[in-house]
């Protein structure tokens, strides 16, 4: 007997809070309320999409079981600044105002029993220090971290404190690694004319916990970003510098290195087009790496897990590159400040599927099925245009809505395993769609497209031009006088008027002769 897959679910956060649609096909074109609108300042998955954290207010925090979408907990934390789930749902961390080292501001909450179970004070909150305690994808394993070292914990007994310590002097930032308690990266900054560097360690491991696995060091580094694979064997990072030396870019200098934890390979990933390295991805199999690099016109590669390049998606406007869950499909993109060109590959079969445009888009992601690919155009990032787009695996546009303010368009996390062959989904809806087409008449209402979404592949509208209220008012002033309206078209007076202007011009004309 098959196993049931999963529904598609889309959260959507505006000024009003929260709901939750169903995903993908929809009846009708238009998406059924799953979760009518729920007032919030914020909200946030686990990673395996079992919980749902809602924040109400600066004080008051709620959890939802994603299955059921019911309020499984409420928990009244006053002065909150930043709250987190952990992947699995079981924990709550939340970080609060302090005025002194003794206020124990972070405090991680058992969500099961609403109980306080870790508690430990922190200074201030920067994107690298939160969240302040980091869980490995099961839960199994805890660490942060502090001054010189990452202190490492036990979920399933928070009251032993600190289980071990990983002594790395001068850290800045560390990443686990994706596979449960394997391997750990730590960074350490430039300091007194000594390059900074990138180490991996073994997780566990307290024999050898001091001497890592694998080093990397470099010059000119300001920041890194590390990116693990999933089967936890290869770290990508891109190493960032504040001032490029040559000149060439006003935003600084990026290089990609690649380190293994077999310490086969520890370098440069070999690029062949200079300029900064906007985006990087896995597969999810972990077999191979795209990167999206080179002044514009950029070049996307792929490679595999030697550093080798296996194929290149071509050069164009793009910085974004996002790979389906299912290892099938790629979509190039070029969002923030660029027009907003999206090309639709299938990696299996090394062919263009399609392009379209995807105007101010702020967020884009894969549906967990491999299917569908959204994009978002979100507050406060553009307060206007705000919407979402829904498109097909090959960039055709399957449903569009505007909002007056957006904040947020996530898929609910679901395992991509939960899900059948993306061929055979895609080849399912297919046969759905057409078997609307012969349901539905040709002059029905049904039949006509949707002013909110086309299940079709409509040509991508341009966002209107942007008029400041002033124009706007003058050209109401100047329909009122002229007889036009404001957005161009003439009036039947003003059409009278004007016949009757040219029939008096006629007769001056012919009265002068």
């Amino acid at each position: 007997m098959a196993v049931a897959e999963p529904s598609l679910d889309i959260l959507v956060r505006d000024p009003e809070g929260f709901a939750i649609w169903h995903g993908p096909p929809f009846t009708n074109g238009q998406p059924r309320i799953k979760l009518d609108t729920v007032q919030c300042t914020s909200t946030k998955f686990s990673e395996d999409g079992s919980k749902l954290m809602v924040m109400k207010s600066d004080s008051l925090i709620s959890i939802y079981e994603c299955q059921s979408l019911t309020e499984i907990r409420s928990l009244e934390v006053p002065n909150v600044l930043a709250a987190t789930i952990s992947p699995c749902g079981t924990y709550l961390q939340t970080f609060q105002k302090s005025t002194s080292p003794q206020d124990k501001n972070v405090v991680v909450w058992k969500i099961e029993t609403g109980d306080s179970v870790y508690q430990l004070f922190q200074k201030n909150m920067t994107k690298a220090t939160w969240p302040a305690i980091r869980f490995s994808s099961d839960e199994a394993m805890a660490c942060r971290l502090a001054t010189n070292e990452i202190q490492f914990l036990e979920p399933a007994d928070f009251s032993r404190g600190i289980v071990h310590r990983l002594r790395v002097p001068s850290i800045a930032a560390f990443e686990l690694s994706k596979t449960v308690g394997s391997f750990v990266a730590a960074f350490v900054p430039e300091s007194k004319g000594m390059p900074a560097n990138v180490q991996i360690f073994a997780c566990g491991k307290e024999s050898s916990q001091s001497q890592p696995v694998a080093r990397r060091s470099f010059f000119r580094c300001s920041s890194v970003q590390l990116n693990w694979n999933c089967n936890s064997t290869g770290l990508l990072v891109v190493v960032q510098s504040d001032v490029d030396k040559t000149n060439q870019s006003y935003y600084g200098e990026t290089k990609l290195n690649y380190l293994t934890t077999d310490g086969t390979h520890e370098g440069l990933v070999p690029l062949r087009k200079e300029g900064p390295v906007h985006d990087v991805q896995w597969s999810y199999g972990g077999k191979e790496f795209a990167v999206v690099y080179g002044f514009m016109p950029a070049m996307a590669t792929i490679f595999d897990k030697k550093c080798n390049p296996l194929f290149e998606l071509g050069t164009g406007p793009y910085n974004t590159i996002r790979w389906n869950p299912k290892g099938k499909f790629i979509c190039l993109a070029g969002f923030g400040n660029l027009p907003g060109d999206m090309a639709f590959w299938d990696y299996i079969e090394k062919k263009q599927l399609g392009t379209t445009k995807a105007e101010l888009s702020v967020t884009s992601e894969w549906s967990p099925d491999g299917r569908y690919f959204m994009t978002a155009t979100t507050a406060p990032r553009l307060q206007v245009d705000n919407g979402i787009k829904i498109f097909h695996h090959n960039g055709s546009l399957y449903y569009k809505r505007m909002f007056d303010r957006l904040y947020q368009a996530d898929w609910k996390p679901e395992s991509p395993d939960k899900f059948g062959d993306v061929e055979e989904l895609v080849k399912s809806i297919d046969s759905l769609k057409m078997e609307e087409k012969k349901t539905q008449a040709p002059g029905s209402k049904s039949a006509q497209p949707s002013t909110k979404a086309t299940p079709a592949n409509p040509p991508a509208q341009k966002p209107a031009a942007y008029r400041p209220p002033h124009a706007k008012a003058a050209a109401s002033v100047q329909a009122e006088l002229f007889g036009g309206s404001p957005s161009g078209e003439m009036s039947k007076n003003a059409l009278k008027n004007k016949k009757k202007r040219e029939k008096q011009r006629e007769k001056k004309g012919t009265g002068d002769v």
